[in-house]
């Protein structure tokens, strides 16, 4: 009868103790918190591909505190996770937009979500629900109510005000530069190279010789051989004037076909067309030193009086310029790649550097047009250099006296977005 009641006794205890930790395990599992003032936006000046969430920083959040970001979609269904993230991270202030277009601070937190990244191309007007979630060491302390949202396309980009300011004032002066080119002229500095193009023209048709005009190597789509174009042109028209005699190997076809319309115009504007010749431009070889043996083989059997090389040089350069030299010709050449300026150096009377090459055109020609593109294509040079120049300074100061409103003015300003 004793060993009964101390049985029903424990029995008692036990059912007492399971009970109130069920209580407290119910009441430890109770509705999670609801995160106040959590908002979904259209994310400003994009092409409605992203939304923007925001709510406030919480600054009594617990160490460990991190947030999760769930979005859905009608027709997908279910919740995707986003990110994850600690509470102190992601704020207004990191959103990447200047500061004439977003004010954004670090009272709140702010989270761009890509769209077409986690749901692909979706049709303009799709619905989007996207919550966040608090954890607190790994567990589930609050939760956001839902928030609906529908992207929309941007029409205008405020964000690159600046890039249309910068644009707008490089249209105006090219305008102003193009009237005053009309007027009056525009001052450009002598290159000797191009001023001694009339030099060698007149040379060889004294003596009765031959002229060569290389377009070196490069694609129709080089913008060496662009420029090489045009010098062509202006030197065929003073060939076509001089009734002189132009040859012109090619190692590119599609640039031989080009050259052929420039050469054949030239000669037309000169009022010679009687005198072009379509063997003026022929095609040599598509391989590299096969084109320079040729070209030689030419050289050094009918000794020109001048010749020019103008476009994309490689290792071929001095086997031309050498052999030119060898034959007595005035030799004028230019290019844009560096490491083959030595040897023109060396070999060749006149050398065009860089951008001679490609101011040779507008220098030639004295186009109001391609002045004022050279002008302009200069005072650009010239802003962007003092610009680089005092912005350095700026944010230098800013950086070493803690003024980071200044260093931010000054990046949003240089920044391309």
């Amino acid at each position: 009868m004793v060993m009964t009641k101390n049985k029903l006794f424990l029995f008692a205890v036990l059912v007492i103790f399971t009970s109130g930790s069920v209580c407290a395990a119910a009441k430890k599992a109770g509705p999670a918190a609801v995160l106040p003032g959590f908002t979904a936006e259209d994310m400003p000046y994009d092409a409605g591909e992203a939304v923007l969430l925001r709510w406030p920083v919480n600054p009594a959040a617990a160490a460990g505190t991190a947030y999760e970001i769930y979005v859905s979609s009608l027709e997908a269904g279910g919740w995707v996770k986003v990110t994850e993230f600690d509470a102190a991270a992601k704020t207004g202030a990191d959103i990447g937009l200047p500061f004439w277009a977003w004010n954004g601070t670090k009272d709140e937190h702010a989270v761009k979500v890509e769209l077409n990244n986690l749901f692909g191309n979706f049709p303009p007007g799709a619905v989007f629900t996207c919550k966040a979630a608090v954890l607190e060491k790994g567990a589930l302390k609050a939760e956001s109510l839902p928030a609906t949202i529908a992207p929309q396309g941007n029409w205008f980009r405020l964000d690159r005000l600046n890039n249309l300011i910068a644009l707008l004032g490089l249209i105006t002066v090219f305008f102003w530069a193009v009237s005053h080119a009309k007027r009056k002229g525009l001052f450009i500095r002598r290159i000797a190279g191009l001023d001694a193009i009339d030099e060698a023209i007149g040379r060889a048709t004294e003596m009765g010789k031959p002229i060569f005009y290389v377009p070196g190597i490069g694609s129709m789509s080089s913008i060496s051989t662009i420029a090489s174009a045009f010098i062509l042109g202006e030197v065929s028209k003073k060939v076509a004037q001089y009734d002189s005699h132009i040859k012109v190997p090619h190692y590119d076809p599609v640039v031989m076909t080009v050259c052929k319309e420039v050469v054949k115009q030239s000669y037309l504007e000169a009022g010679r067309p009687d005198s072009y010749r379509d063997d003026i431009n022929h095609f040599v070889s598509a391989d590299q030193f096969s084109y320079a043996a040729s070209v030689d083989g030419m050289i050094s059997r009918e000794k020109p009086a001048a010749c020019f090389y103008m476009g994309h040089f490689m290792a071929e350069s001095l086997l031309l310029a050498e052999v030119g030299a060898t034959s007595g010709a005035i030799q004028i050449a230019g290019t844009d790649v560096e490491h083959q300026l030595p040897f023109f150096f060396t070999a060749c009377d006149y050398t065009l550097i860089g951008e001679e090459l490609y101011a040779a055109g507008a220098y030639l020609s004295k186009e109001p047009m391609l002045l004022s593109a050279l002008k302009v294509q200069d005072l650009g040079k010239l802003v962007v250099m003092v610009s680089v120049f005092f912005g350095m300074i700026l944010v230098s100061l800013g950086a070493k006296f803690g003024w980071d409103g200044l260093v931010r003015v000054v990046m949003d300003l240089f920044k391309g977005y």
